[in-house]
């Protein structure tokens, strides 16, 4: 889906006029939200967001999977697999699988961490716990009441924070904010920005906010100045993906933004090679995309030559993560032992 640019812009006519959509739409997920989820019988902790689109939140995932590994735990990701045909549960293997079975994003995270893709997050919960987890990272599913949570860390981008503050169609909010903000336990924010009145909301509930960065692979910023760039990307915000190309000292020539998780067609690959041909020009885009890429039939063999732009999440005060984490999984493991004895 393909963001309106409305829902980044002060409050118009159009958010206006879909408002009553909106309330509807917010009283149905804010009852969801007080549903009593299926508990996993061990910590799930959940990543996620208060809006549609891209925030970051895969490579908070990856983050906090290091994160946990460095405390001795063996977390699982679970995921619904979002632009994948299988349903699940089944466990995700990059030799095996491409991104049309299991999608890009768990496709991607496989190639570090296990992952666990099921339609049914119930069914997923029994998979990952097969497979020896000792705490569950879900991936998305903040508002979805399935699965009871431990602990939701919420990924807000600092720069676009949560646009018109509207809910969906009216904006970008997948509900309400402030039965969202209740349910919070941590705020991530990404980068620099406007995100302070969000911020400030979830440190008055007594809640931590943690500030992060993406690092680019230094390898590959190297690899890439003094070239210039055609660079492409269907994330949630390709334009976020260029300003960070720009800021490594890498020369952007061109930019072609599509709609995340976009299946890229023959046509709109052979179409960016021939302009990055004539114009002389690298192709790069992002871990996701070249995901999403590897795989797919009838793509020209000098897809070869695309470079991907790997970043990494580094989080201002690592330390008080940590301290965050070990909490919630002695609280998480706490309470599950109170209620079984």
């Amino acid at each position: 889906m393909r963001e309106p640019a409305f829902w980044y812009r002060p409050p118009s006519w159009k958010s206006h006029l879909l408002r009553p959509l909106g309330a509807l739409y917010g009283a149905i997920a804010a009852q969801r939200l007080q549903r009593r989820g299926f508990d996993a019988g061990i910590p799930v902790f959940c990543v996620g967001n208060y809006h549609l689109g891209g925030a970051g939140k895969t490579p908070t995932v990856l983050a906090l999977a290091r994160m946990l590994r460095d405390l001795g735990e063996a977390p699982v990701v679970l995921s619904r697999g979002y632009g994948g045909r299988l349903h699940g549960p089944v466990m995700v293997d990059p030799a095996r699988h491409v991104a049309a079975d299991v999608g890009d994003e768990p496709l991607m995270l496989s190639r570090t961490v296990p992952v666990a893709v099921a339609r049914d997050r119930v069914g997923g919960v029994a998979l990952a716990r097969s497979q020896g987890a000792t705490v569950i990272l879900m991936d998305d599913g903040f508002q979805n009441p399935a699965i009871a949570k431990d602990a939701s860390l919420i990924v807000i981008d600092g720069e676009r924070g949560l646009g018109n503050g509207k809910v969906f169609p009216a904006g970008p909010l997948r509900a309400s904010l402030a039965p969202q903000l209740d349910r919070t336990d941590a705020l991530i924010v990404i980068g620099d920005g406007s995100a302070d009145k969000t911020a400030a909301a979830v440190a008055a509930r007594g809640k931590p906010v943690l500030r992060g960065h993406l690092r680019p692979d230094a390898a590959s910023v190297t690899h890439l100045l003094g070239k210039r760039v055609l660079a492409f990307a269907g994330i949630g915000d390709p334009l976020r993906f260029f300003r960070t190309l720009r800021a490594s000292g890498i020369e952007v020539v061109g930019e072609r933004s599509f709609a995340d998780h976009h299946p890229f067609s023959k046509q709109e690959i052979d179409a960016l090679i021939a302009e990055a041909k004539r114009d002389a020009l690298t192709l790069v885009t992002t871990e996701k995309d070249l995901a999403r890429l590897r795989g797919c039939t009838g793509l020209p063999a000098s897809l070869r030559d695309l470079v991907p732009f790997p970043v990494t999440l580094e989080f201002e005060d690592a330390a008080q993560l940590r301290r965050f984490l070990s909490e919630q999984l002695f609280k998480a493991r706490d309470k599950k032992f109170r209620e079984t004895s």
